[in-house]
């Protein structure tokens, strides 16, 4: 019979220019956050989850992780979902606990993509998401995937450039509450829409920072001590993998994923309380929101201006930051978002907690808004 799951511990480095790091340096200083966090030593961990690094290629990174720290687990392997890996993990890790194979799972992943590659180099590997026979040979980058979705999503939608920047002072707000976040310089709205131009229509402010850091999540059959935080439901959709193959930018597999989450956990869009929604770009968050249900197709800035997305608004969004300003390590990047949802709600966020929380919707994307992951956590 399928049990009940937790997040029971969780741990991360600061994110930004961490000279001297690497993946499993960066991994196993957040495992071992982690697992002070838990109360667990190593020998409880009984599964490893890993997501790749593209500074260390490694065909069994989890092995080669688990070696590092010394753990012998009975269930370990790597992962690969692009942004969505972390979730993907998370969600891999409860089932294994839920079906009663692993009690504790150390789901982790770290990687100095910012001092540990060259910029080409970095931007040559993340352009491999595109088609090989028609995007790539293009020369096309990561952006402008992102800024050819975000000109038809615009144009259709009505949104407007002003609109994302928006959300990127918004997220510089948020970031700036937290100390280990890598971007942290004010940022108001005439700065973001003086930024300079990267793929039109996005600008750099509309774009995530590369950063070095590491995450890891500790998902248990126990929930510890302090308030319990539960995994109550999970979904995924891969309706294409490449920009071209984009039929309707109003359903990119967004919706399907969190409504098998939501169904799960036996709650809808209006009984979430706290968002954590995968922000590459800020066309990724708009576009997320509103596919997700949180706002129609165009109206996810009104909800911002009402304040709704605030840390005292009635559904207060990413509130560590974000991958646009707390800082995009690849894997780590994306997992960061469920770690913070995890402390808003288990009142572990310190001088950042926000009261009355107790349902957080999770949602990731790897690609090109091209896998999707969605995770229910419930503290009620």
């Amino acid at each position: 019979m399928a049990g009940e799951v937790f997040i029971r511990g969780v741990g991360h480095t600061a994110f930004g220019r961490l000279l001297g790091s690497n993946p499993l340096t960066l991994m196993g200083e957040a495992a071992a956050q982690a697992l002070d966090n838990a109360g667990l030593e190593g020998a409880a961990i009984d599964g490893v989850l890993s997501g790749y690094a593209t500074t260390l290629p490694h065909l069994m990174l989890a092995n080669r992780f688990c070696e590092f720290m010394g753990l012998q687990p009975q269930y370990a392997h790597g992962l690969a979902s692009g942004g969505a890996t972390g979730g993907v993990m998370v969600m891999l890790a409860t089932q294994l606990v839920s079906l009663g194979r692993c009690r504790n799972v150390l789901v982790v992943a770290g990687e100095n993509r910012l001092s540990g590659q060259q910029r080409d180099q970095a931007m040559q590997t993340l352009a491999q998401v595109g088609d090989p026979a028609v995007e790539v040979p293009n020369g096309a980058s990561v952006p402008a995937y992102y800024a050819l979705l975000a000109s038809r999503y615009m144009h259709e939608s009505g949104v407007n450039s002003t609109d994302l920047a928006r959300f990127a002072v918004l997220m510089r707000s948020h970031a700036q509450l937290h100390p280990q976040a890598h971007l942290r310089e004010p940022l108001d709205l005439q700065q973001a829409q003086q930024a300079r131009v990267i793929a039109t229509p996005l600008r750099l402010s509309d774009c995530c920072p590369i950063s070095d850091g590491g995450v890891a999540v500790v998902v248990s059959a126990e929930p510890g001590t302090g308030t319990p935080v539960r995994i109550s439901g999970a979904g995924q959709a891969h309706r294409h993998q490449h920009l071209c193959a984009i039929d309707d930018v109003f359903d990119t597999g967004a919706a399907r994923s969190a409504q098998a989450a939501l169904a799960q956990a036996g709650y809808g869009i209006d009984d979430i309380d706290y968002l954590a929604i995968y922000d590459s770009f800020t066309i990724t968050l708009v576009m997320l929101l509103e596919e997700l249900g949180v706002a129609p197709p165009g109206q996810a800035v009104r909800r911002l201006l009402a304040g709704d997305f605030d840390t005292d608004g009635a559904c207060p969004l990413n509130t560590h930051g974000g991958l646009l300003s707390f800082g995009h390590s690849g894997v780590a990047g994306g997992l960061m978002h469920l770690v913070e949802a995890y402390q808003q709600l288990a009142r572990r966020a310190g001088s950042r907690q926000i009261a009355g929380r107790r349902r957080a919707l999770f949602h990731a994307d790897g690609g090109v808004l091209s896998a999707h992951v969605s995770l229910i956590l419930d503290a009620s």
